[in-house]
């Protein structure tokens, strides 16, 4: 299936950089393009950010078998697959996610290079990409960097924010006996983290200056999804969470326990570590200096999911932003797997008729301005 050898690596049309759902995704596309080659490397085993979540996260978008009637499975990253016909089950684990990932590649058989750290990213003297990595060098004419974002956890400008875990940590999920804890940040991890706490025995504050469990829209990006809502609805039934629509200014340890102190000066305290539910950033390790970033600290791609600098570097997952577009889910970042594919065979005059077969699944969107729409109810 895949290769952790110390065997030359090849030159290739494209590299794909990590083999998450991103990654797979990208692979799948391009093999659909005629004579393209390709190859995807990835720091660990396939879907190794997935296995690292904590043991209690589960999807937040559920699965379900509607390919044969147009809707494909939201969480599927090919139209022909199912995570919920082969993992049986509706929201699943890192780990459950991680074999399907693992089905995709034996499958398809594609060229995955597992246990290989990418170490620097640089243009060669004929107009290609150099990428040194930990079993030596390929060389690419296009690479695809899908990354994701696990592997870089955002920490707020909070004072003491050293003391806190981050909800991406184990130890955030599994506090000892009866803790009351303090999270910060209420948007779907935070409300995500704080319900598992509650369902478990546990006190949970969940300090937001934005109170986004009040938002509403059609936007899951911007919104706490259905399965969240129901779960904080029973979670605030049982009287032990509350919802506090202030900022965390400061966390101290003045006697063994924490004192996590709001933007109006109330004092919280938390006899486990604070949990950072502060999301996370773009991880683009060695290509970093290929992106320009936009006013928001983001990527700043052209309508390609290209680099504006770097011609031939292309972003892939949950990191793609457009305006006020958020391709933060897998049924949103998939979209642009066979676009990408499509962009790249036509450049190097390969035939990409293949790609039809997603559009025609709905796996093929080639202007996402048209995903910028509300829902009347």
């Amino acid at each position: 299936m895949s290769s952790s050898a110390t065997s030359p690596l090849p030159t290739v049309d494209v590299l794909v950089a990590g083999a998450g759902p991103a990654g797979i995704g990208c692979a799948l596309a391009l093999q659909s393009v005629d004579s393209l080659t390709y190859g995807v490397i990835e720091r660990g085993v396939v879907g190794q950010s997935y296995r690292d979540w904590p043991r209690w996260t589960r999807f937040l978008t559920p699965s379900f078998t509607g390919n044969a009637f147009g809707a494909i499975d939201i969480n599927a990253i090919h139209p022909e697959t199912s995570p919920a016909l082969l993992l049986q089950t509706d929201y699943p684990s890192g780990e459950a996610y991680s074999h399907y990932l693992s089905k995709l590649v034996e499958l398809f058989e594609l060229p995955v290079v597992e246990n290989t750290m990418i170490e620097s990213v640089a243009r060669g003297a004929r107009d290609e990409f150099v990428v040194t990595t930990s079993r030596g060098t390929v060389t690419a004419r296009n690479l695809i960097w899908a990354g994701g974002e696990f592997s870089a956890p955002h920490t707020p400008e909070v004072s003491g924010a050293h003391l806190g875990v981050h909800s991406s940590q184990p130890q955030a999920w599994e506090p000892p006996d009866g803790s009351r804890v303090v999270v910060i940040g209420g948007y779907e991890s935070g409300i995500d983290v704080a319900c598992s706490l509650v369902a478990r025995g546990h006190h949970a504050t969940v300090l937001d200056p934005e109170s986004p469990w009040e938002n509403t829209g059609s936007d899951p990006s911007l919104t706490l999804s259905p399965r969240t809502r129901q779960r904080l609805r029973v979670a605030q039934a049982g009287g032990a969470l509350d919802l506090v629509g202030a900022a965390a200014a400061a966390i101290s340890q003045p006697n063994g326990s924490y004192t996590v102190t709001d933007s109006t000066g109330a004092h919280h305290t938390s006899t486990a570590p604070p949990v950072l539910a502060t999301g996370y950033r773009p991880h683009l390790g060695p290509v970093q200096h290929m992106f320009a970033t936009r006013d928001d600290g983001w990527p700043l791609l052209n309508t390609d999911d290209e680099s504006t600098l770097q011609p031939g570097v292309f972003l892939s997952g949950p990191s793609v932003r457009h305006k006020n577009l958020h391709l933060c889910f897998i049924y949103k970042f998939r979209q642009r797997f066979a676009h990408v594919a499509k962009v790249i065979g036509e450049r190097l005059d390969r035939d990409t008729s293949a790609l039809r077969s997603w559009k025609l699944a709905g796996m093929l969107v080639e202007d996402v301005s048209c995903c910028d729409k509300e829902c009347v109810c």
